[in-house]
């Protein structure tokens, strides 16, 4: 079974952030087909199904602080499963994806904490640009902040791209959303 994860923090207050964009792509998702969060009593996390292509799917909101992401798909993850996690990155230009089969955390608490549970670069993940960072902002605050005016304005177009990515991925390989998507 395919576990997508999108990465981000637990709470009201963090829902709208930069750092949650993860969260907003997975709601995208189970939007599409109707299929609700529930909330794990076994596991940290809140947990939809549904199918995508031919295969059911498992969208996984960790319900850890994203520095402790990992603890959740540690739980969720049987050997035979196939982890691609969605998240924030700084690093790109606002809107920009970035799909990879592997790669590092390049900094990203979240990443990492997967990362520690489950093996360096084990796994595909789905990067949203969300930078640049001002230089007057501290890289938490900008995070953490919410999005900006402009940002909004395309924020949906941004998260629907992110979860088309997603389906590409688990229907056509990451290879070929790959090449769809790592354009600009």
């Amino acid at each position: 079974m395919k576990v997508i994860v999108g990465l981000g923090n637990p709470g009201r207050e963090y829902e709208m952030t930069r750092h949650n964009i993860g969260f907003l792509v997975l709601d995208e998702l189970a939007g599409r087909s109707g299929a609700p969060f529930r909330r794990s009593w076994r596991v940290s996390a809140r947990i939809s199904k549904r199918l995508i292509g031919r295969e059911t799917v498992k969208l996984v909101k960790p319900q850890t602080f994203m520095n402790r992401s990992g603890l959740a798909v540690r739980a969720m993850l049987r050997k035979q499963d196939d982890l691609l996690v969605v998240f924030d990155d700084v690093a790109l230009g606002w809107g920009q994806l970035r799909v990879r089969a592997q790669g590092s955390a390049g900094g990203h608490n979240g990443v990492q904490s997967v990362m520690d549970v489950v093996g360096e670069g084990a796994f595909g993940r789905i990067r949203i640009g969300i930078g640049p960072k001002p230089d007057s902002v501290s890289l938490s605050n900008y995070v953490l902040g919410p999005f900006s005016d402009a940002e909004k304005q395309n924020l949906k177009d941004v998260v629907r791209r992110a979860a088309d990515a997603v389906e590409m991925v688990c229907t056509a390989g990451i290879e070929q959303a790959m090449n769809c998507f790592n354009r600009g």
